[in-house]
């Protein structure tokens, strides 16, 4: 009878140390996704702010104003548009040297070598 009485003890004391056991895992596991998600939500609060200040940024008139003249070419009533051509621009800052004459083949030759 005292073994019986024993063992069953011994049952039930493993039983609670499996329990105990688990619930201890499964509060460890949930301490580490409460470490990550604030981890996460620390990163989206700083996202959020960076689009704030970025969505204030855009908001002022001289961001539309810059907008509008850069993207949308626009200008003010007093203001004239002026459109230069690219080849026109690039031909008056850059003027041509002229033509390099090439040396004599033997001349060539002898740079090559000496």
């Amino acid at each position: 009878m005292k073994k019986i009485l024993f063992t069953i003890t011994i049952i039930i004391f493993l039983l609670i140390v499996n329990d105990l056991l688990r619930s201890i895992l499964d509060v460890w596991n949930k301490k580490d996704f409460v470490g990550k998600a604030e981890k996460e939500l620390s990163y989206q609060k700083q996202l959020n702010n960076k689009l704030k200040s970025q969505l204030s940024f855009v908001q002022t008139p001289e961001f539309i104003e810059k907008e509008a003249r850069d993207k949308l070419f626009m200008v003010k009533k007093d203001e004239k548009r002026i459109i230069i051509p690219e080849g026109l621009g690039e031909s008056t800052q850059n003027p041509p040297t002229g033509r390099k004459e090439n040396p004599p083949n033997w001349k060539k030759w002898w740079e090559l070598f000496f």
